[in-house]
């Protein structure tokens, strides 16, 4: 059993921080046990880890970014999605069917996830097959959780990236051995079609089977722009909406689901994604930048609809989720100046959604609460606290203007993770 004492901070609920100044965070085996003042009779068995005057906080958690759009990031940032994906991301990815290359960029992306403090992530890779084992190796050496997807797709894309079904199945099967066979394995895969444009009718129905088979959570991109909705429209006429074209190819909730952006989602669609479970990655500064919009956030909330954040790299140009925090309240607010009737985010809000909420795609993970696997960043804000703020003012303040020089400490699963050497 250890202890961890300090200033305890995290959201069991949405509208509401849980504070515990100079406590202690009673840890077994990696699972949360407790937090208490004092520590209970007999408490000379537990080793105590004194970060006191720290601030103590569930790790983030990025629920939608791309690995081998790493070296694009802050690049090509004045285009729309669908030039922005043919002019340069395309041919980016490309490049990942060299072993070498795909492992001198995921080295550096792995061990800059780790310095923003993220312990669990959502990846996309490519439809490399070696180079998506490659970045789930560079994950499990770091002793951080990931789901990691082999890109699946076969049409509207580069000739250097399509892939044939049997390919996909092949490739897929090949991953789902190696590293699909343990329950609670920190690093996971996840069936990975990019996006209904870029797949057959065939592939996306392998892909829904391969899902159903192996019982394997699903990712792709739903209603992010509205010329992608249009193409959508057009592959699939007889579909009601976006997310029903995925949900009768077993790609909408059948499985474990997350799809990204859901800007334009609404009605039927929306109604569909809660009545399926299927979770929301909001990734605010990929929509501002790739001037797709402003997802309908509160109205997730609001229809109680799973949600995380996502800094969905390089459509986003920032790995850390704590900016995504802010951007998220700023978008939200944009929304606000429009639109009175839906308030926007608070900060106890979106801290529950990178937290809490998103971590229940990886199982009890992003609280404090007893049973809650011990996923923390230890925050060291003395340079910011220069005149003894509150406790969840030091936090505001970290927030909006702190990075990872404040994060001391990183836990993943009870265990510390030190810093992933860059191959």
């Amino acid at each position: 059993m250890k202890a961890y004492k300090g200033n305890i901070i995290f959201t069991k609920q949405k509208d509401k921080f849980e504070v515990y100044e100079n406590s202690f965070l009673l840890v077994d085996n990696g699972v949360v046990q407790s937090i208490v003042r004092e520590l209970p009779n007999g408490g000379d068995a537990i080793e105590v880890v004194d970060y006191t005057g720290k601030l103590i906080i569930p790790a983030m958690n990025d629920m939608h970014v791309h690995a081998p759009q790493y070296r694009n990031q802050g690049i090509a940032m004045d285009l729309e999605l669908l030039p922005w994906l043919n002019n340069y991301t395309f041919p980016e990815e490309s490049k990942f069917a060299e072993p070498a290359y795909a492992k001198r960029v995921y080295s550096r992306f792995v061990r800059d996830m780790w310095r923003e403090g993220t312990m669990r992530s959502v990846v996309f890779a490519t439809v490399h097959c070696e180079s998506t084992r490659l970045l789930m190796q560079l994950f499990e050496k770091s002793g951080m959780g990931a789901f990691v997807g082999k890109v699946d797709m076969n049409r509207n894309c580069p000739d250097a990236l399509k892939e044939t079904i049997e390919q996909s199945i092949r490739e897929n099967e090949a991953l789902v051995a190696e590293f699909g066979g343990e329950k609670n394995a920190l690093v996971k895969p996840i069936i990975t079609p990019r996006f209904i444009p870029s797949c057959t009718p065939e592939l996306l129905s392998a892909c829904g089977k391969l899902a159903a088979k192996h019982s394997l959570p699903v990712q792709s991109h739903l209603s992010e722009n509205t010329q992608e909705m249009a193409l959508v429209r057009e592959l699939e006429p007889d579909s009601r909406n976006y997310g029903d074209a995925y949900f009768k190819y077993g790609l909408f909730g059948q499985t474990p689901t997350i799809m990204a952006h859901c800007v334009w989602t609404r009605g039927e669609e929306l109604e569909l994604i809660k009545n399926n479970n299927v979770m929301v990655a909001h990734c605010p500064t990929s929509n501002m930048n790739l001037a797709s919009g402003l997802a309908p956030v509160r109205s997730f909330l609001d229809n109680n609809i799973r949600i995380g954040l996502g800094s969905d790299i390089s459509g986003g140009h920032e790995l850390s989720i704590f900016r995504m925090m802010v951007y998220a309240i700023q978008t939200s607010k944009i929304r606000y100046s429009v639109d009175k009737s839906r308030p926007f985010l608070t900060l106890s809000e979106v801290f529950w959604i990178a937290t809490k909420s998103a971590g229940t795609f990886f199982g009890r993970v992003g609280s404090f609460e007893p049973g809650y696997e011990f996923d923390a960043l230890v925050i060291d804000d003395s340079e910011l606290n220069f005149d003894d703020y509150s406790l969840l003012s030091r936090l505001e303040r970290f927030i909006y203007l702190g990075d990872d020089r404040y994060i001391m400490h990183r836990f993943c699963r009870g265990v510390e993770i030190k810093e992933p050497c860059v191959l």
